[in-house]
């Protein structure tokens, strides 16, 4: 009894705050744990109209520490005179080129935390609401399979005004609502942050916030991400993307040309610092980069099957197991290996019976 009385306090809280946080057991706050967050978004995400160019991020920023929160903002750009300026936030964007671009900024940082408002640029553009919202919609089911474990914290539309948009604006942030439920019945970490106390006032243009409407989308953010982390959301972030350095000296496990199509060549190729070669880790045993898996060739199991990128489908022939410092691919029994022991750069990797030779050696370089 007492426990669903804790519950649904929390529960009535997070609403009256603006923060949807439903259907999750509560757990004690832990101010503590670090937070990697990608800001998500378009101009807004970028900062466009703040003065300083950081956007809601600074006073985000500010906010979680002073909570105790050891952080870390990640993404592909930077922007603003803040000390952490990265984000993903790419002005005009549209959900769709948002979509584009997510699975390999998502797998490449592994945030623990993601703060989504997008949505503005559709609805200012030809495209009906109806499409935009089935867009968002996908979006989020990408986001949640790209970081399975992390807190989805997805914003309802800030005012503006320009009529375009807010002609179709109140109808979008209701289905975001919808969306975040439906979400959150399907057990994702997935909330709704209620940007409505924005008004005109703190507006820099049609568009943009200014100074404070940029400190209301932070303060509902950190409300956000204090409902989540008292329902007992908020989990330490998996471990970083990483090199990973083959035992012939001085190559990498390499996407051919850092190209995400299926059947693109996995291949060894001297290290560098591109993020074809940044691998993660998943709890399912797959190995990922760009957004997508290692993957044997057609689920073949014999010496010699190509090692390749390919969409992660939950198939055997997409997980991997370390074993005697490498990775076995269990239904086949077969180890990662660069055949031949080529020391070639663009030499593609295969399966081949374990031998514990250095050609089937990895090792994980660490960033920094």
């Amino acid at each position: 009894m007492k426990m669903r009385w804790v519950q649904s306090l929390i529960t009535l809280v997070a609403v009256a705050l603006g923060v949807t946080v439903t259907g999750v057991a509560p757990a004690s706050a832990a101010s503590n744990t670090s937070l990697r967050i990608m800001p998500l978004g378009d101009s807004i995400t970028w900062g466009v109209g703040s003065s300083t160019g950081n956007g809601y991020r600074a006073p985000l920023w500010n906010r979680l520490a002073a909570d105790g929160h050891p952080l870390d903002f990640v993404g592909t750009v930077r922007n603003g005179s803040m000390s952490d300026p990265d984000n993903e936030g790419h002005s005009g964007y549209r959900i769709d080129q948002i979509a584009a671009l997510a699975d390999a900024s998502l797998t490449r940082y592994r945030p623990n935390v993601v703060t989504l408002h997008i949505g503005t640029n559709d609805l200012q553009g030809a495209s009906e609401v109806d499409s935009a919202i089935a867009r968002l919609r996908s979006l989020v089911d990408q986001i949640t399979a790209d970081v399975p474990d992390a807190t989805v914290l997805v914003a309802s539309l800030v005012v503006s005004t320009s009529s375009s948009e807010e002609r179709f604006r109140g109808t979008y942030n209701q289905a975001t609502r919808q969306i975040v439920s439906d979400a959150q019945a399907a057990g994702k970490r997935v909330a709704f942050v209620d940007m409505s106390s924005l008004t005109t006032a703190d507006l820099a243009d049609p568009l943009h916030p200014n100074d404070a409407g940029y400190q209301k989308m932070a303060d509902a953010f950190h409300r956000g991400v204090q409902s989540a982390d008292s329902a007992g959301w908020l989990k330490n972030p998996a471990p970083a993307p990483a090199r990973v350095q083959s035992g012939i000296a001085g190559k990498c496990m390499d996407v051919n040309g850092a190209n995400t199509a299926d059947g693109t060549a996995v291949q060894t190729w001297s290290c560098g610092d591109g993020a074809n070669q940044y691998w993660s880790a998943y709890t399912d045993g797959t190995l990922r980069s760009l957004g997508k898996c290692l993957d044997a060739a057609g689920g073949a199991t014999a010496n010699g099957t190509k090692v390749q990128l390919w969409a992660c489908r939950g198939g055997a022939n997409q997980v991997w197991q370390p074993y005697d410092g490498g990775y076995r691919n269990p239904a086949s029994g077969r180890c990662l290996d660069v055949p031949g022991s080529s020391t070639a750069d663009g030499t593609q990797l295969v399966l081949w019976d374990c031998n514990g030779g250095s050609n089937q050696k990895w090792t994980t370089l660490t960033t920094g």
